[in-house]
């Protein structure tokens, strides 16, 4: 997944939130296959975040909604989405060869269970998706943002984890999942001051890695190198 997180906040969610940017944007070199990607399926895939998004609308049913923050080049998004046909997947990614490397591979895999955003995940979150219409909402890899000065840069704190909170349906799960110890130990530490969640790990800390998230390029060397892997599922309870 992209080692690039979308904004985070420093205040309590509310309409006028100011924000700062804990992404940094990198130019990146788009490819041939990307391009085309993004030419042939952004007509087909891609969303606007200047209206809400009406979810029956936007795929022709309705159905199970996943909504991934940061999905990097997108293989897990396209590796979740042909596991799981009967479910949709809402997409979003700053960076414009990620994005065009998801909608290459919609195309030639001939799934239309996916939609992208190409914009802010958090501002998507907060205007374009309505309270309690979620089932999941993922957080794969995202920027842990190492240094101390910069933690404030971390997506994960407790206006998104509140804000996430609003847009799940009661039942519903936010599974996050990084590399970093310190930063899964802050995970835990941010999920559990927010009331509404419930822990889904049996000891109160991590859960095992659950089948439905791909294991990565990346993660299958980390692993090789002794590099531990950290997953967290919090479920909205009221």
């Amino acid at each position: 997944m992209t080692d690039v997180t979308p904004e985070t906040t420093e205040e309590p969610v509310a309409p006028r939130m100011r924000t700062i940017k804990s992404f940094v944007m990198r130019a990146g070199r788009m490819t041939e296959g990307q391009q085309r990607g993004l030419e042939q399926g952004w007509p087909r895939f891609g969303l606007s975040p200047q209206q809400p998004l009406d979810f029956a609308q936007a795929f022709g049913r309705d159905a199970a909604r996943t909504f991934e923050i940061g999905f990097g080049m997108g293989h897990s998004t396209l590796e979740m989405a042909a596991a799981a046909p009967e479910q949709d997947f809402v997409g979003v990614e700053v960076h414009k060869p990620g994005v065009g490397a998801l909608l290459s591979g919609l195309l030639a895999r001939n799934l239309d269970n996916v939609r992208v955003y190409s914009c802010d995940a958090l501002e998507v979150l907060r205007d374009c998706i309505a309270d309690g219409s979620l089932d999941r909402v993922l957080l794969f890899f995202p920027d842990p943002w190492h240094k101390s000065r910069h933690h404030k840069r971390r997506i994960v704190q407790p206006a998104f984890a509140e804000l996430v909170r609003q847009k799940l349906k009661p039942g519903g799960v936010l599974h996050m999942a990084t590399d970093w110890q310190p930063y899964a130990e802050h995970m835990l530490e941010v999920l559990n001051q927010v009331p509404g969640y419930r822990n889904l790990a049996e000891d109160g800390g991590y859960v095992p890695r659950p089948e439905e998230r791909p294991v990565t390029k990346f993660e299958r060397r980390g692993e090789r190198l002794g590099h531990g892997v950290w997953d967290l599922k919090f479920q909205r309870v009221d």
